[in-house]
């Protein structure tokens, strides 16, 4: 069983969500000790709490530790099984961590798959929904990855309640990537949405990016939405 000593680096939640989704492709089981030691609050919060579960659930594991605040958890994985999934994180917390988990392992199983997770999808110190979609599920699909985002509902602090789907294929053949360099900006997409808020902010938000975003003088694309949510809340994302 490979030891993980959770204090590695910043000490946060992805040492837990990588050993996750590792566990899952390979197979090999883990205990990972003080878990988030580094943060105010250490141990599992919900949203980690979630993401093991939906782990668990997912790979037909065996887990010790999974409840909230451990700060010892063992994962002993066993066949990941494609089908129709649904989490609930119950909070806030970030929807779109729990479904970053679950991803790579189910796509690189035998059948196609579909997850549906309830919580925040635009949450401070989490990357949003669209930053799945637009990002790095992009660079996911230049690997050979098939994966289709959709964003239900949005949900933002503190109630939640947000939900997000995703359709998820097999992945017969991975093709390698090299992003050693970034390359030069070709052009800009953005985004401007609220949720509960009046049409100004929406506008606001765009102008303000647009008018500092010329500078760069490439081609600019710019979209606006409302959004259904329980509370109010915004995005602007470039």
């Amino acid at each position: 069983m490979l030891e993980i000593d959770g204090t590695y680096g910043e000490g946060g939640g992805q040492i837990l969500r990588s050993a996750l989704t590792l566990a899952l492709v390979t197979g090999r089981a883990f205990h990972l000790r003080q878990i988030r030691a580094g943060r105010a609050k250490p141990g599992l919060r919900p949203q980690h709490l979630q993401a093991v579960q939906a782990a668990a659930s997912i790979g037909q594991a065996t887990v010790r530790g999974d409840e909230l605040d451990s700060q010892d958890l063992v994962f002993e994985p066993g066949r990941v099984r494609p089908g129709h999934y649904e989490f609930d994180i119950g909070t806030a917390g970030a929807a779109s961590l729990v479904l970053q988990t679950l991803l790579v392992p189910l796509a690189l199983d035998s059948g196609s798959s579909a997850v549906r997770i309830i919580g925040g999808t635009h949450v401070p110190w989490s990357p949003c929904f669209h930053y799945l979609d637009r990002h790095w599920c992009r660079y996911l699909e230049q690997m050979g990855f098939k994966l289709n985002l959709k964003l239900v509902r949005a949900g933002f602090y503190p109630p939640g309640g947000g939900c997000i789907e995703a359709e998820v294929s097999r992945t017969q053949t991975l093709h390698p990537q090299d992003w050693s360099e970034r390359g030069r900006l070709l052009d800009i997409e953005l985004l401007s949405a609220a949720a509960n808020l009046p049409e100004h902010v929406i506008e606001r938000q765009r102008d303000q990016a647009q008018l500092r975003l010329a500078r760069l003088q490439v081609p600019l694309s710019v979209s606006t939405q409302r959004w259904e949510a329980r509370s109010p809340g915004s995005l602007l994302l470039v």
